[in-house]
This record gives C-alpha cells, structure tokens and sequence, in this order.
C-alpha cells in the first residue's frame, strides 16, 4: 500500500513511499519508493504527478544500483601517499576529519585570510537546502571566496533575461495545445522526456515537431523534420526566420505594438540577414529557411523549446536571446501553448536572501568563475590554499580538465571532498566525507521547468557513516565556534524560511505544512500578458538599451564564434542517454546501458581519414587527447565531431573529453564554451 508523506518514513520497514527525483533534470518526477526489509528494492514513477505522470527514464529506473553500490563511500577517509590515479586512503572519525579540516582552515584564515577558501559545488542534488541552504551560510560567514554558478545555463539564462525580463515561459502543461513544435537544440528525448511526451499528445492532434541541431541524435530521429546547422550558428537562423516574417507580413502588429519595445528597429536590422546569406552561415539550404520561416509565421500556437546545447558557445547568450525574440514577432505569447521555454524558475523563486543569509558575510570576498577552475588554482594571486567540493565533480565536469588536473595536484592545496563516491575529484583530496542521498535527506525541490514545487522526507537512514550537506556544514560551525544561530537552523526551518516569499504571490499556498499533505503542489499561475514583464520597460525588449550599455549591441545579432584553432573539426561533447553529467558514470550498470564512448562522424570526414565506424580514434588538441570509438554516417555535418557523455577514465582508457574543451568564457553570464572547440581526429595506431 502506498503511504502517505510522514517524518518516520525511514522506520518504515515495508511499504511503497513517495517521493522526488533529485537529479539536475528540467522534467523533475515524482516518483514511489518500494521498500522491503528497510531497503529500496524499487524506484517507479508516481502516475498521480500531473506532469510526469508515472514515466520515468533509466537513469532514475536503474538508480537503486547507484545508492546501494558496493563502491558507495561509506566513512571518512584521509590521504596517506600521493595525491591522484594511484592515491590510497584510510579510515578515520568523523571526529578526526572535522578536527582536521577546522584546524586547517583556522590556520589558513589566520595567516592567509579567509579568501584563501574557496568552496566548488554545483546541481549534482536539486534540493535547495542542500545545494544554496547551509553551505551558502557557513561560507557567507567564513568570508570565503565566492563561486560564480555559471557552469551550466547562466549564458543563455541572462540572454534569455535581456528578451522577458526573467525566466518565464509557457507553462509545458499547456504545449499539448500546441500546433507546431520547435525543439531547437535541445536533445529532449534524452533530457527532457516528458516534453517530449506533451508533444507526441500535441502530435496526435496534428502538431508538426522540427528538431534544429548538430547532431542528429534520439529527438532529430523522434521528429517530423530535423534541421541540421552548423554549431554556434543558430541566431543567424532565427534572425533569417525574422527576416522572411516581416517581409511576408506574417508578423502580428498589434502585438508587437502593445507588447514589445524596438519591433520597427528590428524590422529594419533583419533586413541584411536575407536567406541566401543566412544559408551560408548556417548550412541550412535557403529553401529550408523559407520553409521553416512560413511554417512558424502560419501557425498558431507555436512553441519553441530552447535548449541548453546553444548556449556552450562563445556566442551562447546572444543566441538564446536572438530565438526568445521570435515568438514576440507573431504573437505567439497570447495562444495558449504559444511561446517558448528556456526555463521557467522564476516562477518558483523563493526567499533566496532568507534561505541563504548573505547578510553573514561580513565583507564583500572576490567571485570566482567556476569554469576557470584550472587557472583559479594555478594562477590567482592571492592564491587559493583551500578547496572544497561537494555536489560537483571538477576533475571530470569543468573545462579545461588537464588544467584543472594540473591545480588539484597542487601538494600546498589542502582540498576536502564530500560525495557518494570515490570520484576523480576525491582522488586528489586530502580528506574524504561520505554523502547522503537524497533519499536519505529532508530538502525541498523546484523545477526549473514545469510549475511544481516538491518535498522530499528521509525515506530510509543514511547509508554506513554518511551525512547530509547540511548536517556537515552545521558541525563544521561548531568547531570553527561559529555561533551564529542561522548556522544551527534545522532542515524544517530552512524549507519554511526558503518558501515564506510575500514577494512572490504564485508561492503564497506553497509552505512546509502544504507539502507535508500533499508532497507536491503548483505555483499559482501568472499571466505574461496581459501583464508588465521585469525588463526596464516591462515590455518584450527587442531592443535593449541595457545591452548596449553593457558593450552588447542593443538588437538581436549574430556573432561568429571566436576563431582560436585551425584544426579541421568543431568538438561537440553533448550529454548521452544513460549519464546525468558525471553522475551514474561510475556505475556499472548504466555504463553497460551506454556501452561504449563514441565519435559520431560524417562518414565522408570518416573515410578521408582512413577510418571506419568501429574504429578508434585518437581527438586531440593543444589542451590533451581522448581516445573514442568511431561511429559514421550522416547524423553530423562535415567538419563536426560529436561526443555523448562524461565517460570517467578506466585503466588503459582516455575518454574524458574535458581535456578537450576550452575554458573560454561565453559572451554573457560568466558561462561555458564547451562546445566552441576545435579538434583533430586520426586513427589510433595500434587499437
């Protein structure tokens, strides 16, 4: 029998619980726990949940392997020997391992200052107490250096901003009402399933799904019309859809007069961007522009899923922003299902301030870019003598990954890592804490694309010796004799500080007590139009006096992607099926899922090569090398090279493809560029 959401869950020995996937995942599931003899035996979907309805992907499927894996951390453990590949551990207290890593830090502020510290964390848990709750009040009364969290979607998120005035988008909810779907670098089949299940009901009712991509992965194979481009190209693309609008009259005027700032600016700027040049930048024939331009100016409602694929580049802010323009031209923001979706948290934003008290810093402390890891550890002056990393794998997940390899193996680096496993990160730490799961925690989940907030229970106890982020972060308080009562809050009192917004009426139902009846619940719903958006005119900024401010010019522009390698490929390394990031890369059960680390090739660049599918192959640049299994055919363009997944390294392997990737910064956001790098392939000799 399913039970009801209580605080004694974990002294259920049997029954089926419910439930939240923790993962960095737009779609977020509910999900049933079963449990027999104390242990989940079975994770399922929760067929109740409106959105996710019952459908669950193999990852959360398959995740029990991952919470009961035998190479699961289960004590602290400290470094004796070298740090790296070959370091050896050994069992101590956790008594010992606070004592440790307080006493490091007291003599580190004493004679360094606190900015000697830098905490390195990311999503690898949503939940909000966990990843943005204690961790940011202990640093913020350290006075530790500050991380910028910009690994991920900040590129396209603050581009995104500049066009809505925040993340609001069409509630995926209403996409079934949609006539014409545009999955526009986003490999949802993969990422986003249950999008992917509220178009195939759209499909039903005669919508029409394109898929716009490099690479021809599950969603191009999924759709009606795929639309293959040339990476980084893709606001010349929409500015060439823009183009053929205005001239065709296809544009809705009175929307555009009534909710949009610029629109007569850009009807002028799009002229230069006719389809024959645009077809040149992109590779997209000019009959497809046509096609696609008339396709998108005829329909209604038309919907635009945007991607985080895009927003990797060097260009990746003022691409998302360029694709957010194109459903103000035809009105598409006032049909139900009309619109787009970058991301939709700002209609669940919480009481960040309260949840994460920055009125502890006592002073403002320098910013750090995440993605410039490697160079933070080797190069900044004063220097970083402290890390500490939870909820992220660096070694694996950051840029420049022999860069950032080079700074963790730093022996005056006094590192501490907090996982579940034994990652390539830990290896290089000098101590090691073993990581609940979220199974194991109380913390409160927002998605950051449908509309519902969650709460998770513990739903069974911590596994061998293991403790939350912030039960650790509470400890180390106390042995670095902060007293600060903020830093001995309880989880309840965080979730109920964190959801108590006044300034956000669409939370004003959503509390802990609410949660606790019903475990899940919906934002009240905020109307865009007719409304005031929080750009500085409160209209759709087609044109942004704020941009051109800031250096950006002020209408949607295509920029070039920075030219830094004449190597023949553009390196693509996109998510797979099986992995979430790092996460399940380490578990042998979705590695075999996966099968192998692949090279996907334009069989023609194949063949000029001397290779075959089935081939290793050697991708290299001036950063490092990988060694990947060749796979031809027509997936990708020529001069395209695409990888799938964050593979860890085996002995005698070399796949982690964030060797190869640049530690460049995109154009806006402080955000990534992994997929702005060149590359040259050859045959491995001798595989």
């Amino acid at each position: 029998m399913r039970a009801t959401m209580t605080t004694t869950m974990t002294e259920e020995q049997q029954g089926i619980f419910p439930a939240v996937c923790p993962l960095d995942c737009p779609d977020q599931c509910g999900l049933l726990l079963h449990k027999q003899d104390g242990k989940i035996v079975k994770i399922e979907g929760d067929p109740d949940h409106p959105v996710t309805q019952g459908a669950i992907c193999n990852k959360v499927r398959n995740m029990t392997a991952r919470i009961y894996d035998d190479k699961r951390l289960q004590y602290p453990m400290k470094r004796v020997g070298p740090k790296g590949e070959e370091a050896s551990f050994e069992r101590i207290s956790w008594d010992e391992a606070l004592d440790t890593i307080a006493s490091r830090w007291k003599k580190l502020i004493a004679s360094e200052g606190p900015e000697a510290i830098l905490p390195y964390s990311f999503y690898g848990n949503m939940g909000r107490i966990g990843t943005e709750g204690m961790d940011r009040r202990f640093f913020h009364r350290m006075g530790a250096s500050r991380l910028m969290y910009s690994i991920c979607e900040s590129a396209g998120t603050e581009g995104y901003k500049y066009t809505m005035g925040g993340s609001y988008g069409t509630d995926p909810e209403d996409t079934v009402h949609a006539k014409l779907i545009i999955m526009w670098g986003i490999n949802a089949v993969s990422t986003n399933m249950h999008q992917v299940m509220l178009a195939e009901k759209a499909r039903k009712n005669g919508a029409q799904i394109i898929v716009i991509d490099a690479h021809k992965n599950q969603t191009g194979r999924w759709a009606d019309w795929f639309i293959p481009i040339l990476p980084g190209t893709d606001a010349a693309l929409a500015l060439g859809m823009m183009n053929i609008l205005f001239a065709e009259g296809m544009t809705d005027e009175d929307f555009l007069e009534q909710f949009t700032l610029g629109y007569e600016e850009l009807r002028e700027h799009v002229k230069s961007y006719d389809p024959a040049s645009v077809s040149a930048i992109t590779g997209v024939p000019v009959e497809d522009i046509y096609r696609l331009a008339r396709l998108y100016g005829e329909t209604s409602p038309a919907f635009i899923r945007i991607g985080n694929g895009i927003q990797h580049h060097d260009n990746g802010g003022m691409c998302v922003r360029t694709i957010a323009c194109l459903p103000a031209l035809t009105g598409q923001w006032l049909h139900q299902g009309g619109g787009a979706i970058k991301g939709n948290g700002a209609y669940l934003e919480h009481n960040l301030p309260a949840l994460q008290r920055p009125d502890l810093r006592a002073k403002d402390a320098r910013l750090i870019n995440m993605n410039l890891l490697g160079s933070a550890l080797l190069e900044l002056d004063p220097p970083i003598h402290a890390l500490y990393v939870y909820n992220s794998n660096p070694a694996l997940v950051a840029p420049h990954a022999n860069k950032v390899k080079e700074g963790l193996e730093r022996e005056g680096l006094f590192t501490v890592v907090h996982d579940l496993f034994l990652t390539e990160t830990a290896k290089y730490a000098d101590i090691v804490l073993p990581a609940t799961s979220s199974f194991e925690n109380t913390d409160f989940y927002r998605s950051y694309w449908h509309h519902y907030v969650h709460l998770q229970l513990p739903v069974i106890t911590p596994y061998g010796e293991s403790k939350a982020n912030v039960d650790v972060f509470r400890l180390l308080a106390a042995k670095m004799g902060y007293e600060d009562e903020a830093l001995r809050d309880s989880d309840e009192d965080m979730v109920r500080q964190a959801l108590n917004h006044p300034e956000n009426p669409a939370l004003a139902d959503i509390s802990f007590d609410s949660l606790l009846d019903s475990g899940f619940m919906k934002a009240a719903t905020v109307r865009l139009f007719p409304g005031k958006l929080r750009t500085p005119s409160g209209k759709i900024e087609l044109y942004s006096a704020d941009m051109a401010s800031k250096g950006f010019p002020a209408l949607p522009t295509y920029v070039p992607l920075a030219e830094t390698s004449d190597l023949p490929f553009m390196f693509i390394p996109a998510p797979n099926h099986n992995f979430l990031n790092s996460t399940f890369a380490h578990n042998e059960k979705h590695v075999r899922m996966e099968k192998v680390p692949k090279l996907h090739m334009h069989e023609d660049d194949v063949s000029a090569l001397g290779l075959a599918s089935g081939d290793f192959a050697r991708v290299w640049n001036e950063r490092g090398e990988c060694e990947l299994v060749v796979m031809a055919g027509r997936d990708v363009q020529r001069g395209v090279v695409v990888s799938q997944g964050l593979w860890a390294d085996t002995p005698g392997s070399k796949t982690r493809v964030n060797v190869l990737t640049p530690d460049r910064v995109a154009d806006m956001g402080g955000g990534a560029t992994f997929f702005s790098g060149r590359v040259g392939v050859e045959k491995l000799s001798g595989a």
